[in-house]
């Protein structure tokens, strides 16, 4: 037993299904203190999201558009970047995407890649002044990050106000993105899949992101772990000083790691825009620009692992929805729930405590056992 909790995978494993059990077990007992009928709303905490169709369609979208910001953080918290810009960039991605997506003239062959291709580069483009700053001045990414976070919305809003805004309505919003520009069903247009496909593309807006999301996360992993450029990343992440005494061109290599996560980040715009509010609306960020960081927290900077993180992130929030609709619980319990599991993963001695006991055990059991035979 004690050789098994010496293993790091199984640490580490074991770290994260502790945080997460005693972090829902925390979210319960707050419930029990808040609601009149708990078992009921935390009921539908937990099964909600695979109640009906539409609602396992809301979980796997929010998981998508999480995998992006995921894997965008990955990327720099490799190289040890605290950047923390991807709500300026998202928003950005999203207004530049649907306006490409709106406005441009063109069949939609060349209009869905052309969105893309604005939401990405917007994307990147919002991220070099802070990138900058941090290599050759030394300013804290963090607080350029935010400080681009703010603007970017102040900026978003006016552009969708002075440009985009829909006249004679209430709301803040573009026109609708065109049938022919959205992202459609993940299931393929097959005649044995025909009754599926129908009933997807009814109940839920999960599109062919779904390909796109793995694709990302092949390539990450790969840029990560299989290329000179990731080694540099993760060289300057674990010693800045031991990579530039390699030769490892350090502030060329923290750009681009900030420069790279905006791929990503313009992946979880474009995808908010064409396949989930399909139009540019304010407050479409919907809170997401954070969750890439407890994503990359949990999951330990690892890409392969953050579907996983995103999925169990997704379900939370879908969630949270569910239960603010269905008891007297507002969703905002959920946060209580990730601070709780996040607050647990990043306490170095909750396992070790859990290990020691085991352990202690063992040995009082060997020294029993000893003492028995002799």
């Amino acid at each position: 037993m004690k050789k098994f909790f010496n293993s790091k995978n199984v640490r580490g494993s074991l770290r994260i299904v502790l945080a997460l059990a005693i972090g829902l077990t925390f979210g319960f007992v707050i419930t029990l203190l808040v609601s009149e009928e708990p078992i009921v709303a935390y009921k539908a905490f937990l099964f909600g999201p695979l109640s009906q169709l539409n609602r396992i369609g809301d979980w796997l979208e929010e998981s998508l558009t999480l995998i992006f910001l995921g894997l965008a953080i990955t990327i720099v918290f490799s190289a040890k970047q605290f950047y923390i810009g991807l709500e300026g960039q998202m928003i950005l991605s999203a207004l530049a995407s649907g306006a490409v997506a709106i406005y441009m003239p063109a069949p939609p062959i060349i209009r869905i890649p052309a969105a893309f291709l604005a939401g990405i580069v917007v994307s990147i483009v919002w991220a070099i002044i802070p990138a900058v700053l941090k290599a050759y001045l030394n300013a804290s990414e963090l607080v350029t990050s935010l400080m681009f976070n703010t603007i970017g919305l102040k900026l978003f809003e006016y552009l969708l106000r002075t440009y985009l805004q829909l006249p004679n309505t209430n709301g803040i919003m573009s026109e609708r993105v065109p049938e022919d520009a959205r992202l459609t069903t993940f299931i393929p247009n097959l005649p044995f899949l025909a009754d599926m496909r129908a009933a997807w593309s009814k109940a839920t807006n999960v599109s062919w992101m779904v390909y796109v999301a793995i694709a990302a996360i092949a390539l990450a992993y790969i840029l990560l772990y299989k290329t000179k450029f990731g080694y540099e990343i993760r060289a300057v992440g674990a010693n800045e000083k031991f990579a530039k005494y390699g030769g490892i061109n350090v502030k060329r290599t923290v750009v681009a790691s900030i420069l790279v996560s905006g791929i990503f980040a313009g992946l979880a715009g474009t995808h908010l825009v064409l396949a989930i509010t399909e139009r540019v609306v304010q407050g479409m960020a919907f809170g997401f620009g954070f969750e890439g960081i407890n994503i990359s927290i949990l999951c330990g900077n690892n890409p392969l692992g953050v579907p996983i993180a995103s999925l169990f992130y997704g379900y939370l929030r879908a969630g949270s929805d569910v239960m603010e609709r269905a008891s007297d619980v507002s969703r905002e319990l959920v946060f209580v729930v990730q601070a709780a599991v996040l607050l647990l993963l990043t306490a170095e001695k909750l396992l070790p405590v859990v290990q020691q006991v085991v352990t202690t055990d063992e040995e009082e059991a060997s020294q029993l056992e000893k003492g028995a035979v002799k």
